[in-house]
């Protein structure tokens, strides 16, 4: 496949940015997005010049750290996937890929293809564990919790904290994945103790940084590459509105 890559280059956070051409020739259909990027980047230091600055990590879909927007979509065209594992096969011989960082203020960009989320550590921070002592591991069956609530909870559980969700949303919202670390907590009886505190604290925290508003587009879920549901966003919701109605009456 002979393609042109039309790339976001910024060569720090402070510097002006600009999109930057780079015809790129024989790529196997097979090779992940990632792999083509990294030929760019050889054929790039062989040429004596500056390689694209870009995430990756794990290149299993586990990290989220291979956060692109790729031809307007965050992660690229395809569903249920990461960066790392979409192939070239999704793309056409000839055609220009516009490569691009996450869009939003609290992401600011690093380098080229990188941005900081820092914010999200910082949400999690705020109250996105359990600090109380739940005792040593108990066994298998020895707190019963209901099949779906366990399930719901994994669910949760599988945010990789990627920031498809802030990427996508046109407010920036990160409802998606404060919502997914609300739940998987708030489904489980080890959760419970804290859960008034760990959703007022982490609504606020969200709010502080900078992330808009939810306006149920759910372009959230539709981009998310582990296919999380906004129902979490609803629960998280009444987490909220129950821990600040206690609050009043207390």
């Amino acid at each position: 496949m002979d393609l042109t890559l039309k790339i976001w280059r910024q060569a720090s956070a402070n510097a002006k940015g600009e999109f930057v051409n780079y015809p790129i020739k024989n790529i196997a259909k097979e090779s992940s997005f990632l792999e083509m990027l990294d030929i760019l980047n050889e054929e790039l230091v062989t040429k004596g010049e500056e390689p694209v600055a870009f995430d990756h990590d794990c290149r299993e879909g586990i990290c989220g750290a291979c956060s692109l927007y790729i031809n307007g979509r965050p992660h690229g065209p395809d569903r249920g996937i990461t960066t790392c594992q979409m192939h070239m096969r999704n793309f056409k011989d000839g055609e220009t890929i516009v490569i691009e960082p996450w869009r939003a203020k609290p992401f600011p960009v690093i380098k080229d293809l990188m941005v900081d989320r820092t914010a999200f550590d910082l949400i999690i921070q705020a109250g996105g564990y359990v600090s109380v002592r739940t005792g040593s591991v108990p066994d298998a069956n020895a707190i019963l919790i209901q099949r779906h609530d366990a399930e719901q909870a994994m669910d949760a559980a599988s945010c990789i904290g990627c920031g498809a969700c802030v990427a996508a949303c046109k407010n920036a919202s990160a409802m998606l994945f404060v919502s997914a670390k609300v739940s998987q907590f708030a489904l489980l009886p080890q959760g419970r103790i804290e859960a008034k505190e760990r959703v007022q604290k982490m609504v606020a925290k969200m709010d502080e940084l900078g992330f808009g508003n939810c306006t149920n587009t759910y372009a959230c879920e539709a981009e998310c590459p582990k296919e999380i549901s906004v129902s979490h966003i609803a629960r998280m919701n009444r987490e909220f509105l129950s821990a600040k109605i206690t609050a009043q009456k207390d």
